[in-house]
């Protein structure tokens, strides 16, 4: 490796190896201080930081008007918080004003060292690794302060500490905008994908078609030729309510009843079986009108993601919904356009004016039968679909290798901290 230091030595710790020969090795609690000063977060006049106001990976900061009321710890300006629930999310920031924050988070002081390397120091792959390596507690897994404050870490001379926080700053920055660049171009990719359904199943393949008043606000013109009509004259909607519903007890391991899909398993209109849930043969086989086949739409009627909705390509095995699910069947139209119809701006209206509740949002099956959708004769309904399959294709590809650029550049960054802090790369 290039800018290696002139003479390394065993760190005698595993994870870190080897280490410049004038770098020391120490724990964390004799580099850092944890402080441990509460306050009362309602009415606090200082800024409130969640363990949901940090990017898992990057350590930015990112605004949520999430409301508090309790207990929180105390920090100041260039104090380093590492979170220490679920701590592969790699949630670590340093703090650019004092504030307050979730008690999840430790609040470090740096003493003496550089705040900015310390910082990339605990944001390291790495150390994560080996705080992960500790946890407690299965669905909410946890760090002790403990073992933390115990682990150690390598440390340079501070005029050293200065100069890979100032190297890392201007790396991490210019890599930062490349995948900002990344994340726009993706934006636009899927503004334009969003454009070119929207044009399709309202106005056609056919730019020369005369166009008529839907008599619709929200979905406007369409072609002279084309209907306009409620969604309860166009399929049947079917949903997991009353007695049908299931406890948990009703859960079973996998071989031993059906996938229960949940919204989960439904992204970018596409099925996604990877995380599934088994429900008993004797809870699916109590709901036929709700087991999924090939061809049906599902859409999400309760929860954060209401609106959302998936076209079934495929299906693995047996699959029935979970009660947050409607599915609709019995199609009188092409039920890959009508799939490709719930994506439009005017649908997602519909929704918004249909939805109630204000913690658990939830729209009732009645008012999802009456939403209005523009249809062309069926031959042009399927001629759409392929159109929009072969044109949605090609921009998602387009997405995925944005994506993986994304992705790449983060390992990048990664290796980058990891091999700056621990002095496998001499800056």
């Amino acid at each position: 490796m290039e800018n290696r230091y002139d003479k390394y030595k065993d760190s005698g710790i595993a994870w870190i190896g080897e280490i410049p020969e004038h770098w020391e090795v120490k724990r964390v609690k004799n580099i850092c201080s944890q402080t441990n000063i509460k306050e009362n977060s309602k009415g606090n006049p200082l800024p409130y930081i969640g363990l949901e106001n940090i990017e898992s990976g990057s350590g930015k900061y990112v605004d949520t008007t999430s409301e508090v009321d309790g207990i929180a710890n105390r920090f100041c300006k260039n104090n380093v918080l590492f979170g220490k629930l679920r701590p592969y999310l790699s949630k670590v920031y340093l703090a650019k004003s004092d504030g307050i924050c979730s008690t999840e988070f430790i609040v470090y002081d740096t003493k003496e060292n550089d705040c900015r390397f310390i910082h990339k120091l605990l944001l390291s792959q790495a150390f994560i690794e080996v705080v992960n390596s500790s946890t407690y507690g299965a669905k909410m897994p946890r760090a002790n302060s403990d073992f933390i404050n115990n682990i150690y870490v390598q440390i340079p001379p501070l005029s050293e500490q200065q100069s890979i926080a100032n190297y890392l700053e201007q790396k991490c920055g210019e890599i930062d905008e490349m995948i900002t660049l990344q994340e726009e171009m993706i934006t636009k990719l899927q503004s334009y994908k969003q454009s070119v359904i929207t044009e399709a199943v309202t106005k056609g393949l056919d730019k020369n078609v005369p166009l008529k008043d839907s008599g619709i606000e929200w979905i406007g013109e369409i072609p002279e030729h084309w209907e306009v009509k409620r969604l309860k004259f166009s399929c049947n909607v079917f949903g997991r309510i009353g007695f049908r519903g299931y406890k948990s007890d009703d859960l079973v391991s996998e071989g031993n009843g059906a996938i229960t899909l949940s919204p989960s398993n439904m992204k970018d209109m596409k099925m996604d079986y990877t995380n599934r849930t088994y429900l008993s043969w004797k809870k699916y086989y109590e709901s036929p009108e709700i087991m999924i086949s090939k061809n049906d739409i599902l859409m999400v009627k309760t929860g954060s993601t209401y609106g959302k909705c998936s076209f079934v390509d495929d299906i693995p095995m047996e699959c029935t919904i979970n009660p947050q699910i409607v599915v609709f069947k019995q199609h009188k139209d092409y039920p890959k356009f009508l799939a490709y119809s719930f994506q439009t701006k005017a649908t997602r209206a519909f929704v918004e004016t249909s939805v109630v509740g204000g913690t658990i949002p939830t729209i009732a099956q009645e008012k999802i039968m009456n939403y209005f959708f523009a249809f062309p004769p069926l031959s042009e309904q399927q001629s759409i679909a392929n159109y929009l399959d072969q044109k949605c294709s090609e921009i998602d590809e387009l997405i995925s290798i944005k994506q993986q650029k994304i992705e790449k550049l983060k390992d990048y960054k990664k290796s980058l901290i990891f091999e700056c802090v621990t002095g496998k790369r001499k800056v």
